[in-house]
């Protein structure tokens, strides 16, 4: 009984209307309050309004699975679960003795709202050696609690009410609700799933063209969720047509770089393209690469005037990241080997190989080009359930217990996004369940 009013209430939460958070839409606050007053009018207190933007916002899809997850587990439940982009495995052990270190040496009051100084120097010599940028370790560095807060900082500092910003489908689900909590309109550039879900420089021409109110260009790189990853000719090509619009900014989301199956390993920085540097807002962080998901770290790179800006707004919002998130981080880009990242990006390729491959073995289940970056595989699914793939992922997380996240929820419908992120094991398990529940369709 328990468990069928879990998935109850989560088909209504996961399938609620995409324009609105059903919680927050004024259709609902109306329906409410007028059943207050036909019932009792005097006695029934009328609670105060929430924030009218709340009714634009949608909350994240990824977060209620995870969530449903977590509460079936506690509950007793088994669940195979492919949803959250998280490293299965354990931080460089230097990077917890740093963590302990800075604990222990008194380490545990305020920094700079921008950072301390050892990290943001050691960021910007990171970036100087292997992107080819460079940026200025005291003015042109922000260290924030995540990546996540970065971008958000960033689309702050460059844009506002009234401007547009555009982002590429399939799209980080937080992107286009960020644009609305900044006040701005996100406007969808559509991909193509033949061209591997990239950005076609003539469509971004002529997005742009239509759109003089842009502002801000997303550009996540290696793609979450498609995996795909932008070559130098291709962000050559972007760039090109970009010098044509000197209005807009770019949002370099490039917290994948380290993870990339390509034959040179390399994932160019936009910021190093000519004539992009004063224009680009580089976003990176150490939740990936480092697996330090827990210690929400990450930065923002950019030319002074964006830094400033942000550091302003962070100053306002949380001030500092965590000081002894920052000592870990420190040895994150000092002391950890090249050869332990590079063991990791083997270690991906392999899952990824092998999730392809037991994809192509699945009817009516199509990946028409493979991922070359992240950790995710967005197989199209949609010859089943007539393309609905909330109510496909709903079913197979309760017939099998296999969590997958609604490609929907990335402007994606009709495809599910699949996380490699875990042990073989797991991924082993979970293929066969995905492949059990759909022959039984």
């Amino acid at each position: 009984m328990t468990r069928t009013v879990v998935f109850t209430a989560t088909a209504i939460l996961i399938g609620q209307s995409l324009s609105s958070c059903a919680a927050f839409s004024p259709a609902a606050s109306t329906s409410s309050f007028s059943f207050a007053l036909s019932n009792d009018a005097v006695n029934t207190p009328v609670e105060p309004p929430l924030n009218p933007l709340l009714s634009q916002i949608k909350p994240s899809k990824t977060v209620e699975v995870f969530s449903l997850v977590k509460q079936m587990e506690a509950e007793g439940e088994t669940v195979t679960s492919l949803c959250v982009g998280e490293p299965d495995f354990a931080p460089p052990q230097c990077v917890l003795d740093a963590a302990t270190a800075a604990m222990n040496g008194g380490q545990t009051r305020y920094t700079a709202v921008t950072g301390t100084a050892d990290l943001r120097k050691a960021i910007a010599e990171d970036l100087k050696s292997r992107k080819g940028v460079e940026y200025n370790p005291v003015t042109e560095i922000v260290v924030g609690n995540g990546a996540k807060q970065c971008v958000y900082q960033g689309l702050l500092a460059a844009c506002g009410a009234g401007d547009e910003v555009i982002v590429p489908a399939p799209y980080w689900p937080s992107y286009p609700e960020m644009a609305l909590l900044v006040g701005a309109s996100p406007v969808i550039l559509e991909t193509s799933v033949d061209d591997g879900y990239l950005i076609n420089p003539d469509a971004l021409d002529k997005c742009l063209e239509e759109h003089p109110k842009a502002k801000v260009l997303m550009l996540c790189n290696p793609s979450n969720p498609t995996g795909g990853v932008h070559s130098t000719e291709l962000l050559t090509q972007i760039a090109n047509v970009l010098e044509k619009y000197p209005n807009v900014v770019i949002l370099a989301d490039e917290i994948y770089e380290r993870l990339v199956y390509t034959d040179d390993g390399q994932c160019t920085s936009f910021a190093s393209l000519p004539g992009m540097f004063s224009r680009t807002i580089t976003i990176n962080g150490f939740s990936k690469s480092h697996a330090m998901t827990g210690f929400r770290l990450g930065y923002l790179a950019a030319p002074e005037r964006f830094a400033k800006a942000t550091s302003v707004l962070q100053g306002q919002i949380t001030s500092c990241a965590s000081s002894v998130s920052q000592a870990a981080g420190v040895s994150a880009l000092n002391d950890v080997d090249d050869s332990w990242l590079e063991n990791n990006v083997v270690i991906m390729k392999e899952k990824r190989d092998f999730v392809l491959q037991e994809l192509a073995k699945m009817d009516g289940v199509s990946v028409s080009v493979p991922p070359n970056g992240a950790f995710y595989v967005l197989p199209d699914v949609s010859k089943y359930y007539n393309g609905d793939d909330t109510q496909l992922c709903l079913d197979l997380l309760k017939e099998k217990k296999l969590a997958l996240v609604p490609g929907e929820s990335f402007g994606a419908p009709g495809t599910v996004r699949i996380s490699y992120a875990t042990s073989m094991e797991e991924l082993e398990t979970a293929m066969t369940k995905l492949r059990e529940f759909l022959e039984s369709l």
